[in-house]
């Protein structure tokens, strides 16, 4: 089993900026990959980025490249997701998740923190 545990949510207003914080613990040498996602009220939950944990490979959708950076601590097993330029279009509650597979399903990832909410205000 691998816990995750999501902070650093919170409300900002357009145009500034957030960082995001997962802490993993438990059998994460068995994760090859810790991503985020986010779920806006009555959408589907949606990839936003995600990192290889040995090499630190990363991959953006396209509504947050350039905007959003993914990080990661290995040695202190965090993942980090620098959130700058934001839109109320961004508004979700972001979950930290981890898995083995270089995906961009949900259903790919194994393990799912509880999320910590994000309100951009305009």
């Amino acid at each position: 089993q691998v816990q995750l545990v999501e902070s650093g949510g919170g409300l900002v207003q357009a145009g500034g900026s957030l960082r995001l914080s997962c802490a993993a613990s438990g059998r994460t040498l068995s994760t090859n990959v810790l991503g985020w996602f986010r779920q806006a009220p009555g959408k589907k939950r949606e990839f936003v980025a995600r990192i290889t944990m040995r090499r630190g490979y990363t991959n953006y959708a396209d509504s947050v490249k350039g905007r959003f950076n993914i990080s990661r601590d290995s040695a202190k097993e965090m993942v980090y997701l620098q959130m700058d330029s934001l839109k109320p279009e961004d508004t979700a509650l972001y979950y930290c998740a981890a898995g083995g597979s270089l995906s961009q399903q949900p259903s790919e990832f194994d393990y799912w923190g509880q999320g910590t909410q994000v309100t951009v205000s305009s």
